[in-house]
């Protein structure tokens, strides 16, 4: 028997979203056109959550999500109800590649920023009344740095804050915070927060772009840790808060690439966090040599599996690929999960449900293979 990482129930774990059931989807289209109430969409989606709870316990899991299965987005479905924020409209285009892209809608902060609302508790709850005694309830939400990254200065009204530093950061932060301490008084004790900005910071063209709108992309990842050092520093006792960096993942698309050196430090060494899901299931993220920067204390959790396409990996090479990470941060710091999750969206990726089971018993059996059974 092993030990358990830092923070983590499991040597094993997953992003968050699965691909909705058509019923799902049928009712989300039904309530759009007016055909049921929002209160009939709420008891379909209990019923989706429902299945997907018994379907990670399944599995062999030990967090638990609820597939993300009340959202369209992984993030502007949160952002648009924190008091102060305005999201666009979202754009979808077929490129010349003949696939579709989602194009970043944008995210004005038109007013002081404040947490209006108990945005996740009720859904947490049900949740929670649906997870069995053993397993831990795992809440996802999106990162506070999309309310800067997306749109820069220019995305944050100046009548609100003619200066960023400290006012703007410190009002996000107060408002997760106050988000985290109303999940923690309901019995949630992990958190992790979806990031896509500190992985774009990874890619030339994402940072050229950051720069265009005034920012220098190196001093960024250094604010961005601040910023969201601030949020930890009102984390309440006893709940573990981890950051997963996504690229992108838009009906099995990337939006970004690149090794995770230009933020490593920023990210693993001054950002205190628990756990890292990071993703490697490809050449775009690059060597494991910027795990050098992880202190004691923290895990980093592998995303060598990938959600984007139903092909399985090999096992044998996947514990190779272990074994290369554990050069630069020890075997008991890392734990391994898919890249993604298989839905970050509620279009989900081009990839057979069936394939979700395959993917995660494979992470699974190579975590209890390379770990032992925890």
């Amino acid at each position: 028997m092993t030990t358990l990482p830092p923070h983590l129930p499991a040597r094993y774990d997953h992003v968050g979203s699965f691909l909705r059931p058509q019923y799902l989807l049928q009712a989300r289209a039904d309530k759009a056109s007016g055909k049921i109430t929002p209160e009939a969409l709420r008891l379909v989606e209990d019923k989706a959550i429902t299945e997907i709870v018994q379907f990670q316990q399944s599995v062999g899991l030990k967090s638990i999500t609820d597939g993300e299965f009340r959202r369209t987005y992984f993030h502007l479905d949160f952002l648009e109800q924190l008091g102060g924020v305005k999201v666009g409209e979202v754009t979808l285009t077929i490129g010349a590649d003949g696939v579709e892209h989602l194009a970043p809608p944008a995210i004005h902060v038109v007013d002081k920023v404040t947490h209006a609302k108990q945005i996740q508790l009720a859904d947490f709850q049900y949740l929670k009344s649906q997870v069995s005694h053993g397993y831990t309830p795992k809440v996802t939400i999106p990162s506070p740095t999309m309310l800067h990254f997306r749109g820069g200065r220019a995305g944050i009204s100046r009548t609100a804050y003619p200066e960023l530093e400290p006012a703007f950061y410190e009002d996000v932060a107060k408002a997760y915070g106050d988000e985290l301490r109303s999940l923690s008084a309901a019995g949630c004790n992990y958190v992790q927060m979806d990031d896509t900005n500190l992985a774009y910071l990874c890619d030339e063209t994402m940072r050229a772009a950051a720069l265009s709108r005034g920012d220098d992309p190196n001093e960024l990842a250094h604010r961005y840790a601040k910023f969201i050092n601030l949020v930890v520093a009102q984390k309440p006792a006893g709940m573990t808060l981890a950051m997963h960096l996504c690229r992108g993942n838009f009906k099995s698309t990337h939006a970004a690439a690149g090794n995770y050196e230009p933020v490593a430090e920023a990210l693993l060494s001054e950002m205190n966090i628990d756990a890292y899901f990071l993703e490697y299931d490809d050449d775009r993220s690059g060597d494991f040599r910027p795990l050098r920067f992880l202190p004691k204390g923290k895990t980093v959790v592998l995303g060598l599996v990938t959600t984007k396409i139903g092909t399985m990996e090999n096992k044998d090479a996947l514990k190779r690929r272990i074994e290369e990470a554990a050069k630069y941060a020890p075997m008991e710091q890392l734990a391994l999960s898919p890249q993604c999750g298989f839905s970050s969206t509620v279009h989900g990726n081009d990839i057979a449900v069936e394939a979700q089971r395959s993917k995660l018993r494979l992470v699974i059996e190579t975590a209890n293979e390379m770990w032992g059974e925890s």
